[in-house]
């Protein structure tokens, strides 16, 4: 009998250049069908929160709140050096003018968010919004600054906007780790067995977009949008690497840390629960 898990991921490259093989069935999931959802990465953390989906990709912000339920997997995530979020501004702004106006932000469960909040404890002057609209909103003034994800990292210049932080940046520095920004998250309640059964699908199915690429790039295309082609390479080559095929000790290490750290400063609950699915 063939069990349907529900699985959710964003429109972004690297997302649906990860999970073309697994949702269009080029690599085998014994006794599982996959029924994909595609939606933004805060809509994704709300919808965790309301465990809505069985694996998701989240970011690791929200994941904090949400380990009695759920459980991460080494594989499909986005984690890796000189790809954290930027703080931008227009021309003559200055890191210590943060305080002085709205700040844009790409939601409150993002990791991005977490990591201003390790960074500026007492930043308080946030205005949330859709990610693709906080450049514009810098650029006409309609905040002071924006912290910006994704793909917006390449294109940044393009709105006349100046960097004032690279958080990631400024995380590698502090933790001497990769930067987590999201991972795959299962149910607790769908066992360990099946859990790794779809964590190696997930590998599995990044192995065969790496041996693939045109097939999975047309799909890639199909939910990027109006995005450049250029730029939608950049993504994919930024954020899949070979952390998103297994973690590994570098990658679990990062993770840990960025719990505790956010753990220790009471951004988030305590919990006793195993991060990770048992091998």
């Amino acid at each position: 009998m063939t069990r349907t898990i529900t699985i959710g991921y964003s429109p972004c490259p690297n997302d649906t250049f990860i999970f073309y093989g697994l949702v269009h069935n080029k690599v085998k999931a014994p006794g599982l069908a996959f029924q994909e959802q595609l939606e933004d990465v805060e809509t994704l953390n709300h919808l965790a929160r309301k465990e809505v989906l069985d694996v998701t990709k989240i970011s690791y912000h929200a994941f904090g709140h949400l380990r009695d339920r759920y459980v991460l997997l080494r594989s499909g995530g986005a984690l890796g050096r000189g790809c954290g979020p930027l703080i931008v501004a227009r021309p003559g702004t200055h890191l210590a003018d943060l305080g002085k106006g709205d700040l844009a932000i790409p939601g409150e469960l993002t990791t991005a968010y977490l990591l201003l909040r390790m960074y500026q404890p007492s930043i308080r002057n946030i205005v949330v919004m859709p990610f693709d609209r906080i450049m514009d909103a810098v650029a006409q003034g309609r905040v002071a600054a924006g912290l910006i994800i994704h793909e917006s990292r390449f294109t940044y210049p393009q709105y006349g906007l100046e960097m004032l932080l690279d958080l990631g940046e400024w995380w590698e520095r502090y933790s001497g780790l990769p930067i987590p920004l999201g991972g795959i998250l299962g149910k607790r309640t769908l066992g360990a067995a099946t859990l790794l059964g779809i964590e190696q699908a997930i590998r599995d199915s990044l192995v065969y977009a790496r041996m693939n690429r045109a097939e999975v790039l047309d799909y890639c295309r199909e939910h990027s949008q109006e995005m450049d082609a250029g730029v939608m390479q950049n993504h994919i080559d930024l954020y899949v690497n070979d952390l998103s095929l297994d973690l590994g000790e570098q990658g679990t290490a990062a993770v840990r840390r960025l719990i505790a750290e956010a753990e220790s400063r009471g951004i988030f609950p305590p919990s006793s629960q195993e991060l990770f699915v048992d091998r």
